[in-house]
């Protein structure tokens, strides 16, 4: 197993026992035990297996190895069974026909029907072996016994507090004129963060695209508002499951968690939002966007960030209070970063090798690096709107900074370069002018500034 994917392996299992290590208030009598069994009877993306849950014992593993040795102690060791035999295709075959037989059957019944029948010698068989068999050829029990359900029943969820689950999703809302095209319209995407418990958007903003650099931002700001969730929960789609997402939950410390594909259900509420965005905000939006006074993503974004004030105060249908309210009273203790930290955490990473003369390559400019590295693998950290500084680490160790010896691109290839825009002013008239002087009225300026939409670095402030 190379270093890469024992750093992602010990991210994750960080990820898994962060809620726990983390916290400054002791345990409960009894919640240290349920919130094992919670977290075990989850489904993760597991770095370096096909294994989609992880056990209680190995909860209790990863969370006394972090106590005895920190961080590094969550790398795995090498495996001592690396050569073993699998088991017998016929074995394997008669255990599927067993379990499918009777979908409640423990893996231990099935063993002993194996060594009963003679299939199999006694002990022959490991329990764990087993299982993982199992599940390979899609005949876990959870599996089978899920399948059995009605097809329309779902339960209901809602978090216990705020922020201790985000649900994050991307919309494709409305078509704004194109700055690098006159006369043509594009599409602006609506990234939101909306807090399960109160329903209240943590952040929400307009975008050109539904790239990563997106997400991330609307993640960094989320936090920088309102601290560090619990679990961030979305869907499937590219953007969502990235390493580099995984990562960045890994080290902060957040449970990265999936809808299933086909299964929009677990999103409800982001999706009923959404629902509600169409209703009251794009036809107000639209007729800003024909009389002229909103043309760029500026523009629309301070007669969103006005509809949002008026959103956040409005009473919700389900929950009898409104966003602002009930998020107010449900809020514990919340972990928070500073800017400086979230940029370090934000970080994108290449691997690159050095040549003989102590230089490296990345996005065709060229760095030197520490004379000592000549020859080595090492990873690159750096912002991807700026290439000018890149971070050198190899395993564990950090070198000095790369120095940019010719620097012909600035930017990360898969983000979009810097377009130009102009600015208007919007005159006063409409729902969303109305929205936004009562806003201003209550609160004055937003605390986090508008990003630079256009392709450049975002502007945040504390």
């Amino acid at each position: 197993m190379d270093w890469d994917l024992h750093e992602q392996v010990a991210v994750f299992r960080y990820g898994l026992i962060a809620p726990i290590v983390s916290r400054q208030s002791p345990l409960s009598p009894g919640e240290l035990q349920v919130w094992l069994k919670q977290t075990a009877a989850r489904d993760y993306d597991i770095p370096g297996t096909t294994r989609r849950q992880v056990s209680v014992r190995s909860l209790e593993r990863f969370l006394a190895a972090y106590r005895s040795g920190g961080f590094d102690a969550l790398r795995p060791a090498s495996r001592r069974d690396a050569g073993q035999v699998r088991l017998p295709p016929s074995i394997v075959m008669r255990a599927v026909e067993l379990r499918r037989e009777q979908p409640h059957r423990s893996v231990e019944q099935i063993i002993l029907l194996l060594e009963e029948s003679g299939l199999a010698s006694k002990g022959q068989v490991a329990a764990s072996t087993l299982s993982r068999h199992l599940r390979q050829q899609g005949v876990s029990r959870q599996k089978l016994l899920q399948g059995s359900a009605p097809a329309d029943s779902y339960r209901r969820f809602e978090a216990q507090y705020t922020h201790q689950l985000w649900q994050c999703d991307a919309q494709h809302t409305l078509y704004l004129p194109d700055p690098a095209q006159p006369g043509r319209r594009k599409k602006a995407i609506l990234f939101a963060i909306l807090d399960d418990y109160s329903r209240a958007l943590v952040h929400a903003q307009f975008y050109w695209d539904e790239k990563l650099p997106r997400l991330e931002d609307t993640l960094k700001k989320a936090i920088l508002k309102s601290g560090i969730p619990e679990r961030f929960y979305c869907d499937n789609g590219a953007v969502f499951s990235t390493h580099h997402l995984a990562r960045i939950c890994g080290q902060l410390g957040v449970h990265l968690s999936h809808s299933k594909p086909y299964r929009p259900q677990g999103r409800g509420k982001i999706e009923r939002m959404f629902r509600f965005v169409d209703t009251s905000f794009l036809h107000e939006a639209y007729a800003r966007i024909e009389s002229g006074h909103v043309q760029t993503l500026d523009d629309l974004n301070r007669d969103w960030a006005a509809w949002v004030d008026y959103y956040q105060d409005r009473v919700h249908g389900t929950t009898g209070q409104t966003p602002r309210i009930r998020a107010q009273a449900g809020v514990r203790e919340t972990r928070r970063k500073s800017v400086a930290e979230l940029t370090e955490i934000f970080l994108w990473e290449e691997t690159r090798k050095v040549d003989k003369t102590g230089c490296v390559s990345l996005f065709g400019n060229a760095y030197e690096v520490d004379a000592e590295l000549s020859g080595s693998r090492v990873r690159l950290r750096y912002d991807p709107f700026d290439l000018t500084q890149v971070q050198v680490w190899e395993g564990p160790r950090r070198f000095a900074d790369a120095s940019p010896l010719e620097v012909t691109r600035h930017h990360d290839a898969r983000v979009p370069s810097p377009t130009a825009h102009t600015e208007s002013a919007p005159p006063p008239v409409s729902f969303l002018e109305a929205a936004e002087r009562m806003r201003r009225a209550k609160w004055g300026d937003d605390p986090i500034q508008v990003a630079d939409h256009s392709g450049g670095k975002g502007r945040e402030r504390e």
